[in-house]
């Protein structure tokens, strides 16, 4: 193999050499920086504006706990094993072919999310060019996205983690510096912008279940445990780098924190500080006020219309830093989905980057196909997915691997793992919303529950090739 390939490649279908391994600050890079994104900005301003900051505050502290605890859990079985998500699925929990599910559901929703920030970039470039749409315009500007997403992560672990270092502490400074000038030019004071209640109408927190403090609290904590799951995997796929168990946790850990606590607080900050400078901005462009006032919190779009409105130029280059830094480690995760997907169902290995190639072009499509709007009203739906596949991987390694390895037959198809996925999905949507409103709790426990079971009555265990040595 050549040295191109070899950097190309950085280990997507085997395991990451003790020699290529890293601590904890350069994969904090990763875990970090694909969280601080616009999105997840309107995300803590909407759970803020539903529940009120600290009720908010209260619920993102307690997801960042149990996320960061299922992304070291996961996490630490990718350091053991040196393999990403998908890969690490053949051995734990699903088979060869029953990975995949996992590559499919994780790598579908990563292109996705590459989709959706390509056009809030667009969008925030319309707003700060003051240039009308246009399909000329739309086609320059997402190729030339795409052109930078593929250059910046072809090349592998190394420069995704440089690129997103650098990009993210000029984020984080820029947007510092930025809610500092909002809250001070809003004429509020510091208390009241950090002490705010619900924002919305009474029949709205009703319509959302949000009446009481439990509902508020369940609002919050269901809007942002979603994403746990794909994170998680993430935190697979970046700790396969890992020096350590203790070096994946800490990077697991901070980039829970920084998705459900840190970006929470400052975009409900800056929401809350700005939102009537903002509907005056929409009223003078030709909405009516109650347009006006419902446009604040109807899109991450409205989240990006803040920075460019307040922040002109240095807004536009925080969008820029925000989106790019999370685009390139999307790109980077989503290939190593689409690598694990030729390689079982065609054998084919022609390397990463064409799969950096792919999936950037797969976001391209979907945003020509508009199927934008239905992807994030499925977001739930995977997220829910993801969280089972993350919680059959730990039940896997941690409770039922140990038997395994005396009793193990390979099996292409790991039906336990399948099963499970179906099982927990349907408890937790359907079965028992009504009485665990936390679909998070009911995943996780049925997982626990049903897949120990159904390995045991189902049999066709796995054995993992790095038990078999």
């Amino acid at each position: 193999m050549s040295e191109i390939a070899q950097k190309t490649d950085d280990h997507a279908l085997d395991s990451v050499p003790d020699s290529e391994r890293q601590g904890w600050i350069k994969l904090t890079w990763g875990t970090t920086g694909i969280v601080t994104t616009l999105v997840q900005l309107f995300v803590g301003a909407l759970a803020t504006f539903v529940a009120g900051f600290w009720i908010g505050v209260i619920s993102g502290i307690g997801v960042a706990i149990i996320g960061g605890l299922l992304g070291w859990a996961v996490g630490n079985v990718a350091y053991r094993t040196g393999l990403s998500s998908s890969v690490l699925a053949r051995f734990h929990g699903f088979g060869k072919k029953g990975s995949i599910i996992v590559a499919l559901v994780f790598g579908f929703m990563i292109i996705g999310f590459i989709a959706l920030e390509n056009v809030l970039l667009y969008k925030g470039f319309l707003f700060w060019s003051d240039q009308a749409d246009s399909l000329g315009l739309r086609v320059s500007f997402y190729a030339v996205l795409t052109v930078a997403w593929i250059v910046l992560t072809a090349y592998g672990f190394r420069q995704v983690t440089a690129f997103a270092s650098v990009t993210l502490v000029a984020f984080i400074a820029v947007l510092v510096y930025l809610m500092v000038e909002i809250i001070q030019g809003s004429g509020q004071s510091w208390v009241d912008v950090f002490s705010f209640g619900a924002q919305l109408p009474p029949e709205a927190l009703a319509a959302l279940g949000a009446e009481t403090v439990v509902g508020k609290y369940v609002f919050c904590f269901n809007i942002m445990i979603g994403a746990a799951g794909a994170l998680a995997l993430i935190d697979a796929d970046l700790g396969r780098y890992s020096r350590s168990s203790k070096d994946i946790g800490i990077a697991a850990g901070l980039g829970n924190l920084f998705m459900n606590v840190i970006m929470l607080v400052i975009g409900a900050a800056v929401m809350y500080a700005g939102t009537s400078h903002l509907v005056d901005y929409y009223v003078a462009q030709g909405m009516s006020q109650a347009e006006a006032q419902s446009s604040v919190l109807s899109s991450p779009h409205s989240v990006a219309a803040a920075f460019i409105i307040f922040g002109g130029t240095v807004g536009a280059i925080l969008l820029f830093l925000a989106q790019g830094k999370a685009q390139v480690l999307n790109t980077y995760s989503a290939s190593l989905s689409l690598t694990n997907i030729a390689d079982v169902i065609f054998g084919w290995r022609p390397g990463r980057v064409i799969f950096v190639v792919l999936a950037n072009l797969l976001a391209c499509l979907m945003i020509y196909f508009s199927i934008l709007e239905w992807f994030s009203g499925f977001i739930t739906t995977l997220g829910v997915l993801t969280t089972c596949i993350a919680a059959i991987i730990i039940c896997d390694y941690y409770i039922v691997s140990g038997w395994r390895r005396e009793k193990g037959v390979r099996t292409d198809v790991h039906w336990p793992g399948i099963l499970t996925v179906i099982v927990s999905y349907v408890c937790a949507r359907h079965v028992f919303q009504g009485i665990m409103p936390v679909e998070f709790v009911t995943s996780v426990i049925a997982t626990l529950v049903v897949y120990p079971l159904f390995s045991r009555v189902l049999g066709g265990r796995v054995v993992p090739a790095y038990m078999v040595k």
